[in-house]
């Protein structure tokens, strides 16, 4: 993995601080042109893997992408899924089978409906989830992903319920069908860890909020530190900023003192945050 990956809240009006930022960032990225400079500028400063949701304006990039191969050569995507709020307002409109047809891959879409509709009857949970995933991950064709993402919303539901199962379904699906890693987005890093490694889970992959404030890191910023020293994992750092809290040079050199912390991933809408978060990268924490 990238030491520096790019994600996406700004695009999409998420900010867990400011809901006027959140406004003012979700009107300026209407626009696509908007949004491709931003991610011209990230690539163009060496961070070439974008950490996005399966947010319909994905699409829209994706295709932009597809107009210039060439330019963007280098350019890998970590999906990161379900975009709940999409799959919550198709079901409304919809109806639940009829919302599964919707987001049928396009390829075997009779078997696909099939096992959707075998899955609602019989209550398979693996056929159901492992064609969501098919379906997730069909705008991502003809594009590098390593590393697929189980979304923090899904997860830390499964946790909840005490459906350990689920991780190994996802994970040997993501591995199966795509090549790829599976990773993880919890709330809760200390508990996600002690699950995956009783199901048999070996180094997983996973993010979560980790920051010298404890902020939005649920059990307590101790229980991530001895997680960190003790487990076997790879564990990718959000909210390293605090949501502004922290000053950018602070958060990364603290980051860059924990054990066991591959990457990093942040969100920027400006050039100068963008240029400013590679030199503080490459004066604390040099390696990408």
């Amino acid at each position: 993995m990238d030491r520096v990956l790019f994600g996406d809240n700004q695009f999409f009006g998420i900010n867990h601080m400011s809901e006027e930022k959140a406004r003012a960032q979700a009107l300026k990225f209407q626009n696509l042109d908007n949004v491709m400079d931003v991610l011209d500028i990230a690539y163009d400063n060496g961070f070439q893997t974008f950490m996005c949701t399966t947010h319909d304006r994905v699409g829209d990039i994706l295709a932009r992408m597809k107009e210039d191969p060439a330019k963007y050569r280098e350019q890998v995507f970590y999906p990161c899924m379900p975009y709940a709020h999409k799959y919550a307002n198709a079901i409304t409109e919809d109806g639940l089978v009829n919302a599964i047809r919707r987001f049928t891959p396009g390829d075997g879409l009779f078997d696909a409906t099939l096992r959707g509709g075998r899955s609602l009857a019989s209550k398979d949970i693996e056929g159901l989830t492992t064609l969501l995933i098919d379906a997730e991950m069909k705008m991502f064709e003809g594009f590098t992903t390593p590393v697929v993402f189980l979304q923090n919303v899904v997860v830390d539901m499964l946790l909840g319920l005490g459906f350990n199962e689920a991780f190994l379904i996802f994970a040997e699906h993501v591995k199966n069908k795509f090549g790829a890693e599976p990773g993880f987005i919890t709330m809760n890093m200390p508990a996600l860890l002690d699950v995956l490694e009783a199901v048999g889970l070996e180094n997983p992959i996973v993010c979560s909020n980790i920051n010298k404030l404890g902020f939005r890191m649920s059990g307590g910023l101790a229980a991530y530190e001895e997680a960190l020293q003790t487990k076997q994992f790879r564990a990718i750092a959000m909210s390293i900023y605090a949501s502004g809290a922290i000053e950018p040079e602070e958060a990364i050199q603290w980051i860059a003192e924990r054990p066991n912390i591959c990457s990093i991933v942040f969100g920027a809408s400006s050039a100068s945050n963008i240029v400013n978060t590679r030199l503080l990268v490459d004066k604390h924490w040099p390696g990408q």
